[in-house]
């Protein structure tokens, strides 16, 4: 098994059709979500899709695939099965039958939520997306925060993630 280095993951970003697509958002998603990867050495070729969309759009998202209907920052839809949080966890992996590619999974996040939930808690809306794409693709990789425990495991696994791109906690 490599450190994942050397892997060019695929990551898609799409704006919501409300949204006016901000460029620089592509590659600050794309490399948090590297990043997150990168932590946990992830050896082949993986797939992820961001959705960056509004209130009303992860609304629907949340209404349709968890019974809740209300807006959130972040949703997470995980393509493969973890038996333990992290990349050594992967449990007999799916892939891509047309390009041998690992799909992950996908993430949704709300930039209306991202914006508010910057301005609380006294981050750059840069801080906050990359916070927040980190913690979803953490998702993406088996982590949760079920139990205390495993909350902190992925906090500071986030934290750790954050600080390698360079940003401190709280960056204004």
């Amino acid at each position: 098994m490599g450190d994942g280095k050397n892997i060019e993951h695929k990551i898609n970003v799409q704006f919501g059709e409300n949204l006016r697509h901000d460029s620089s958002y592509d590659t600050l998603i794309s490399r948090a979500v590297v990043e997150t990867l990168l932590s946990e050495a992830v050896d082949m070729v993986c797939v992820v899709n961001v959705l960056m969309t509004d209130d009303d759009g992860i609304r629907e998202y949340n209404r349709e695939y968890r019974d809740i209907d209300k807006a959130t920052d972040v949703l997470s839809f995980p393509m493969q099965i973890f038996v333990q949080a992290g990349w050594e966890g992967l449990n007999e992996p799916e892939f891509d039958e047309r390009t041998g590619d690992l799909p992950l999974g996908d993430i949704v996040i709300s930039l209306e939520t991202v914006k508010r939930q910057a301005a609380e808690y006294g981050n750059t809306i840069e801080y906050e997306t990359v916070y927040l794409i980190i913690h979803s693709s953490l998702h993406l990789l088996g982590y949760d925060h079920s139990d205390k425990k495993s909350e902190k495991m992925m906090h500071d696994k986030n934290e750790q993630v954050i600080q390698e791109m360079g940003f401190k906690v709280n960056d204004k």
